[in-house]
């Protein structure tokens, strides 16, 4: 799977790319991340990408230009057919697991990341397939959304995450949170794990974290129990 980042900052994504599960994804060949830089596809002798809106009012709104030169210049380069286009935004859709199960059935993916007031919107309107948000806040711009989103994507594909079994388990994955984990020592400041994990019946061990699971959502995100239903 191809990740495409459309950036003005593309140096900011070196530290999460470069360690743990991702480092591995990409260095194994499961991943693939390619950083663009908007401002090289800017025109002029400063390379400007932003521009006051029209109409008035604050901030400074991303220029089409450079969007468009930069997304074709992609599309051409790595000869895509098929891709998606997506726009990190607090206007966008909210990201969840199942929307990452989708995105992970894509080949390709192109991430634009926003800055300032957003971009144009003929950007939005000629260019974009999807718009997603990672939450009801303002980012100072898009990167930390798109490294979000790679990282949540990366996992839902085979072989990223070296056990699938703990993908399937994850919060959210189900509907559900993720139910209480136990490791050494077997007591712990008075604390010990619970017998039943101890008892190497795996029927009951399945039965006590699903109920365990089920108990945390409803104290938790009870909300999330409607598509559990």
């Amino acid at each position: 799977m191809r990740f495409f980042v459309l950036s003005l900052f593309p140096e900011m994504f070196d530290s999460v790319l470069n360690h743990s599960i991702l480092k591995r994804a990409i260095q194994n060949g499961y991943l693939e991340v390619l950083r663009y830089n908007i401002r090289d596809f800017a025109e002029g002798k400063h390379k400007m990408t932003d521009d006051t809106p029209y109409g008035g009012g604050a901030g400074m709104v991303m220029k089409p230009e450079p969007i468009f030169a930069a997304i074709e210049h992609i599309i051409e380069e790595h000869h895509l057919d098929k891709y998606k286009v997506i726009y990190l935004t607090p206007q966008g859709e909210t990201l969840t697991q199942k929307m990452a199960r989708g995105l992970a059935q894509e080949d390709n993916l192109l991430l634009l990341c926003g800055h300032y007031e957003g971009v144009d919107e003929r950007v939005r309107m000629s260019l974009v397939d999807q718009e997603i948000s990672i939450g009801d806040y303002v980012l100072t711009g898009g990167e930390v959304a798109a490294m979000t989103v790679i990282d949540v994507v990366a996992r839902m594909l085979p072989a990223v995450v070296g056990c699938s079994e703990s993908v399937v388990n994850d919060s959210f994955y189900h509907s559900l949170l993720d139910y209480p984990h136990y490791t050494r020592p077997q007591v712990f400041r008075g604390m010990a794990v619970p017998d039943i994990l101890l008892s190497g019946h795996h029927k009951k061990i399945e039965e006590w974290r699903y109920q365990q699971a089920l108990q945390r959502t409803k104290q938790r995100r009870p909300d999330l129990l409607k598509d559990e239903c």
